[in-house]
């Protein structure tokens, strides 16, 4: 019963307003245009971009995604229906770890502090990849610590299953991993593996044999694309998607360099609130049992192997850590269950800061509602052309999209009011339930309206062109968009691909185009058959006919 309770509460978090905006450049719209192209070239085996063979991931989370746009279309709804789906399943799969490890209760802190921390629960609302990665990537960790831990002879009464089993299921996961999104899947176990290795004074905690079992299995899921895929086409894609990954590990791809601490920071924030109750359980607290203490060490072992390995990593960006929401859940929930069962003394300095954090975000999104509403008095004092663009969009706000901002704040006070009190488990369901029903109202009141400043007006134009035999491109900057949203079409004429030639040269249908405000002219003053279209919102849009 209480998993059914909990598919319905995941649900109603994840699922409502999954359509209700737009997909964000880039990834959401790369993404979601690499499924639409695998339906309309129907070739499964292969990802495609504008038509183009793309290297940069594996297939698994595309499939998941054609098979909701075959049910659904090609819509927002559909694109993200995968993870929404990701985060009912992960939240049933925490409760179960949860309490298979510890007991009911544990399982219960644990698929709370997930579902009512900010960016995992948000994850789950977007069309982005690293959901099911992650989830995939814990649960092939998870059996292999049960497999350890049963043939080992950990003092563990409910595993039930032998040691190949738990191995084999290990493999199984891992190979799923890396369909998902790469190799870093591999490297992140194996990284786990070995400081769990060293910290076991290299102690063999495993049989070698079961070992090949897993690199086997996780080979046979894995080579069901990947074989599949060199030996139809050759191993150029494959070669070329090895190169990308390493790519990703030397230098600043997308150009999203940051700064050394950015993945602790971005963690202590979007992780919020358990990102700072995970903080006590960082420091000894008494353990019950061998396979408590172990399965901690296990957690904090993946939390900084994530971390310290996406610090290296050139490239920064959020979801990267993505992988470290587990051990920082489980953390929290281990803190909480930790104070309840008077098994830990309860740190003051945990409520400060989450008191500090709390607040801020709470004031943040208010603002967020306050500055929306005077915002075109804001304009001169923005020195941005494009933003300014931006910030004349027409949007309606009438004050009440800060209610996510004042339930924040409310959350906090209560919630710190039953810590002060020493109520831990009402603390908990406050500070993580009222943190998912802001995201809630936040996703339902404040996304959809920025998202409309952002590149709503573009997006607008992009759909008006639909069914419409042309050409659409964006100039002075890149977009998936025009794929996606104006539903582009196999070009027949490769030509299409040049800018060059859909400037000046001799097209054979119309062509439209759209850039920002403030790179528009170093177009249109050396194309003189560009004709402007309208402005909007800082994007230009232009058009261009062939010749008669």
């Amino acid at each position: 019963m209480i998993i059914v309770l909990i598919c319905i509460i995941a649900a109603l978090l994840f699922i409502p307003f999954l359509g209700r905006v737009h997909l964000f450049d880039w990834d959401e719209i790369n993404f979601a245009e690499c499924s639409r192209e695998m339906i309309k070239l129907d070739d499964y085996s292969r990802i495609y971009v504008n038509f183009k063979p793309f290297w940069e991931k594996p297939p698994m989370f595309f499939w998941m995604q054609t098979v909701a746009m075959k049910c659904f279309g090609y819509t927002e709804f559909a694109a993200r229906l995968p993870n929404a789906i990701c985060g009912i399943v992960t939240l049933v799969v925490l409760f179960l770890c949860g309490q298979q490890v510890y007991d009911r209760k544990f399982g219960t802190y644990w698929a709370l502090a997930y579902a009512g921390s900010l960016f995992p629960n948000m994850y789950f609302k977007s069309g982005l990849i690293d959901p099911w990665f992650n989830l995939f990537i814990f649960l092939s960790l998870y059996y292999f610590i049960l497999y350890h831990w049963k043939r080992n002879g950990f003092d563990h009464v409910r595993l039930k299953k032998d040691p190949v089993t738990y191995a084999a299921w290990a493999g199984i996961f891992m190979g799923l991993a890396v369909l998902t999104k790469g190799q870093v899947a591999l490297m992140i176990f194996l990284l786990v593996l070995g400081v769990y290795l060293i910290y076991n004074r290299f102690k063999i905690y495993f049989n070698w044999l079961h070992a090949l079992l897993f690199l086997v299995v996780a080979a046979v899921i894995t080579c069901s694309w990947y074989g599949y895929e060199t030996m139809k086409n050759g191993p150029w894609f494959i070669t070329e998607f090895l190169k990308y990954q390493y790519r990703l590990f030397s230098t600043h791809d997308a150009g999203q360099k940051g700064f050394f601490g950015y993945h602790y920071i971005v963690i202590l924030i979007g992780c919020f609130p358990a990102s700072v109750f995970a903080i006590p359980a960082f420091f000894r607290m008494r353990y019950s049992s061998r396979y408590d203490k172990d399965f901690k060490m296990w957690m904090v072992m993946l939390f900084w192997v994530v971390t310290v390995l996406f610090t290296i990593v050139q490239s920064r960006i959020i979801h990267y850590s993505s992988m470290a929401w587990f051990p920082v859940t489980f953390l929290a929930a281990y803190t909480f269950y930790k104070w309840e069962n008077k098994e830990a003394a309860y740190k003051k300095y945990a409520g400060v800061i989450t008191a500090i954090l709390g607040i801020l975000i709470s004031i943040v999104l208010i603002s967020v509602t306050v500055i929306a509403l005077n915002i075109k008095k804001l304009i001169p004092y923005v020195h941005d052309q494009f933003a300014q663009g931006n910030m004349e969009a027409d949007v309606h706000w009438n004050g009440w999209e800060g209610t996510a901002g004042a339930l924040m704040l409310v959350t906090v006070i209560l919630g710190l009011w039953w810590l002060k009190k020493r109520a831990f488990s009402r603390a908990a369901w406050t500070f993580f339930g009222g943190t998912a029903l802001v995201i809630f109202f936040a996703a339902a009141l404040i996304v959809p309206k920025v998202e409309r400043y952002s590149q709503g007006a573009a997006i607008d134009f992009l759909i008006q062109r639909q069914g419409e035999d042309c050409y659409v491109t964006t100039l002075g900057y890149w977009s998936y968009a025009p794929f996606f949203y104006a539903q582009k079409e196999k070009p027949t004429n490769p030509n299409s691909y040049e800018e060059w030639w859909l400037l000046r040269g001799d097209i054979d249908k119309p062509t439209y185009f759209i850039s920002k405000v403030d790179r528009v002219e170093e177009y249109t003053k050396d194309n003189p058959s560009l004709k402007e279209l309208y402005r909007k919102n800082g994007f230009v849009f232009l058009k261009r006919m062939p010749a008669k």
